[in-house]
């Protein structure tokens, strides 16, 4: 943990896109990458940021919280509900199409019934902090459970590391599912209110 510093989780604004759509890039790139079938760190980020100033999409600023230190945005997460998943991704489809030709039909990530994390990020500098553990209890305290919902996610089938701290943050084990051509396996806190 973070000692002598007040970390700060708040509802991201729009001018936090820069930061969140790096910290987004940094979790998610290569599925950025298949998405827009363009395998470009500068269009991939550029794409990704464009999402998070628009309103009404999975990835819009709307969706995200943010961790700040010191005024800095050090960690976000993308947030929403499940079953709202084929309307935020209209925009992202169109997005896709539009810009890099490419048609956009993904599999469901999430349904209804939970709030899905779609996706968390940590600056490496502040790894092995407890921030990212942080990020998930407050998001799952003050909206899966206040929402009576459960909150999930998904994580490469292969990310060991990941699904063991998911596991010890009390995820369970659903099924299993793929996005963009990665095996995953969806995880939820089952909040039993």
């Amino acid at each position: 943990m973070l000692h002598d510093t007040v970390l700060h989780i708040r509802k991201a604004e729009k001018s936090d896109s820069v930061d969140i759509s790096r910290l987004i890039m940094l979790a998610m790139q290569d599925i950025v990458y298949a998405f827009i079938g363009v395998k470009s760190e500068s269009k991939a980020t550029t794409f990704i940021q464009e999402l998070v100033e628009t309103e009404e999409n999975q990835y819009s600023y709307e969706n995200c919280w943010v961790v700040e230190v010191n005024n800095k945005v050090i960690a976000s997460a993308v947030l929403y509900d499940g079953a709202n998943l084929s309307q935020l991704q209209k925009k992202v489809a169109k997005k896709i199409k539009d810009e890099f030709s490419v048609d956009f039909k993904p599999e469901a990530e999430t349904q209804d019934g939970e709030f899905y994390l779609d996706c968390i990020a940590v600056n490496p500098l502040f790894h092995g902090k407890g921030i990212g553990s942080r990020l998930i209890h407050f998001l799952n305290e003050h909206i899966a459970q206040k929402n009576k919902m459960n909150l999930g996610l998904l994580v490469e089938k292969e990310n060991h590391g990941a699904k063991k701290l998911y596991s010890k943050l009390g995820f369970q084990h659903i099924q299993e599912k793929m996005l963009a051509g990665f095996p995953m396996e969806h995880l939820q806190i089952i909040n039993k209110i």
